[in-house]
């Protein structure tokens, strides 16, 4: 009875707040103006085909470590969970590791305290992860870029009612304009990361699994590199013509 409490008071503050507040979603300093390649840390990943200098590069969490096994050591964005930069987990200090000594052109930490940015330089600066832009994402400019995106309002309640990380890359790249957002080592039927052991379970199953079938079902212009993902999910399979069906290809993400 009390845990139903709590979630009905939080349910309807974050309501009240959202409709008050009216959010928008989170800026990007950069146009796409190519392909945005959307990195998970699922274990099975490819480099799309037909990659080039003309596709932008969002990774997640620890996912850096497998497009620097591409020959890509600055991705444009990264998107990171306020926990991965104190927290105490195996997941936590494994992401940091492989974080360590590598730079981002911009990052993107989801749901730290925006009144706290100076300790947030600190931790980042503790195992030497650089930027050259640096945003904090709170709770309601991410209900706001599900919202404009899919049409769906989540309030948060639960791990259940929200979305992953990879996709919300997914829908911050198709809110600032890219032609194409291609996802890969990201599959909702997964567990595991690739840069650990610990085959942990992923939490988003059910809502990743609904965003982006609604994605689809609008058409908009999302594919899959992994060809396993594609049998299971109906997401089709990127290949390197499909670049030519795009807008008229040109320059990586660019500074606005």
């Amino acid at each position: 009875m009390n845990n139903f409490l709590v979630d009905t008071k939080k349910l309807v503050y974050r309501w009240i707040k959202y409709r008050l507040v009216r959010p928008e979603p989170p800026p990007s300093p950069f146009r796409f103006t190519g392909p945005a390649v959307v990195v998970g840390s699922a274990p099975v990943s490819h480099c799309p085909a037909g990659m080039d200098d003309s596709f932008s590069v969002i990774t997640v969490n620890g996912s850096q470590s497998i497009t620097s096994q591409w020959g890509i050591e600055v991705p444009d964005i990264t998107m990171m969970m306020f926990n991965q930069i104190e927290g105490t987990t195996h997941n936590a200090r494994e992401v940091r590791r492989v974080l360590s000594g590598r730079r981002t052109r911009a990052l993107f930490v989801l749901l730290w305290r925006k009144n706290e940015r100076e300790r947030l330089e600190r931790g980042l600066a503790s195992f030497n992860y650089r930027y050259d832009h640096l945003y904090i994402v709170d709770r309601y400019e991410r209900m706001a870029l599900l919202d404009k995106v899919a049409g769906l309002r989540s309030l948060e309640i639960d791990a259940e009612s929200k979305c992953s990380n990879g996709v919300n890359a997914v829908l911050f790249a198709l809110y600032h304009g890219a032609p194409a957002v291609i996802i890969t080592g990201i599959n909702p039927n997964s567990s595991g990361h690739a840069y650990n052991d610990a085959g942990l379970s992923r939490l988003h199953v059910r809502m990743d699994t609904i965003i982006l079938r609604r994605l689809l079902e609008a058409g908009r212009p999302i594919y899959t590199a992994d060809p396993e993902v594609a049998r299971e999910t109906g997401i089709p399979l990127w290949n390197a013509a499909l670049t030519e069906t795009l807008p008229a290809k040109a320059a990586p993400a660019t500074d606005i």
